[in-house]
Formats: C-alpha cells, structure tokens, sequence
C-alpha cells in the first residue's frame, strides 16, 4: 500500500496494491497494522455503502460534532466519484481549504478524511457505490453539513448547482461563513 499526503497533509490518499492475472484479481482492501504506521491509531466502528444510481449525484458535505465526530476511509467500489474533503478545523492553516480525488472502481484508491473535515461527493458515473469505514457511530443528533456549492470553497464540482442531484437536506447547509466553530486545530 501507499500512502500519499495531499495538499492538506492529514487528508491521506491510499493505493492499495493491487495482484492481477487471466482470473481476475487480488486486494487488501485495509490492513490496520500500515493504517496506524502511515496515518494513526483510529478504530474503525461501523462500515457504511451507499448506491447513488445517477451520474451527477452530490452527497455532502457532511460531517459529526464531538462527541461523535468521525474519521472516514473511503472507496468506491462500483463507478467512479469525485471525492471531496473541507478543513473546518478553526485555526488551521487549511481552514475552508479542500481536495478532491477522483476515486473509481477500477484505480482502488481511498481517501482519509480525519474528524474536523467536512466530507461530500459527487458521482461521475451511473449506479456508482461508495463504501467507507468511519471511526464512530452515526448520531443524528451531531450530524451537521456545508454547502457543498459555496464559492468560498472554490471546489471544481463536475456539475453545477442545476445539474445536480441532492436531498433536500443538502440543498439547505450553510455557508462557511455561517457554520460557526465546532472544531479547533
């Protein structure tokens, strides 16, 4: 496996190595031993994978509050996306800064969003599946998001505001401006 430090260095991007022949082939997928050496000691709680069955498809950008905030592993395994991370952390160097990676069934990479980061996506194919581990459990109650089309966030979505696909909930996030402070650096 390698492991790659983005342009925020604790948003980490994972290639796992992949053995092929005339049959198929062969990935570990996660291996908490070189997950702890290379990003940190984070325990993994509960997988979740989620079918988006159209192109253009944006989920996010969400995120958990203390006590429930989650660190979240991320792969695609069907289709491909566009996979996005915000630094919401206050005082970080990287405040209301972004990456995004295009993760794709066929390249098998994976992409770390640590707690404090805002994460979303957008599908760039149909019936695209993404599946992600993430390090504390789903509480409604501290689920929170960020306007995922915010042009303070200057993320080059593949679609714009008309073209895309969300929930009603996503539609309605605040701005960076207006999300006030849940995370310090």
């Amino acid at each position: 496996m390698q492991f790659e430090k983005l342009d925020i260095p604790e948003v980490i991007l994972i290639e796992p190595k992949k053995f092929g022949d005339s049959r198929g082939y062969f990935v570990e997928t996660f291996r908490q031993d070189l997950f702890a050496l290379h990003v940190g000691a984070f325990d993994f709680v509960q997988d979740n994978q989620s079918l988006s069955a159209q192109a253009g498809t944006v989920r996010g950008l969400h995120f958990q509050l203390e006590p429930m905030a989650q660190g979240k592993l991320v792969r695609c395994v069907a289709g491909a996306l566009l996979d996005v991370a915000v630094d919401i952390r206050n005082g970080s160097p990287t405040y209301g800064k972004h990456v995004a990676v295009e993760l794709t069934s066929d390249n098998g990479k994976q992409l770390w969003v640590p707690p404090g980061f805002a994460h979303g996506f957008c599908t760039l194919l149909p019936d695209t599946v993404i599946s992600y581990k993430v390090t504390n459990y789903y509480s409604a109650e501290h689920d929170r998001g960020l306007l995922w089309s915010d042009s303070a966030l200057g993320i080059d979505w593949p679609v714009t505001a008309d073209q895309a696909r969300l929930s009603a909930k996503d539609e309605s996030q605040p701005k960076l401006d207006d999300l006030g402070s849940f995370f310090n650096y």
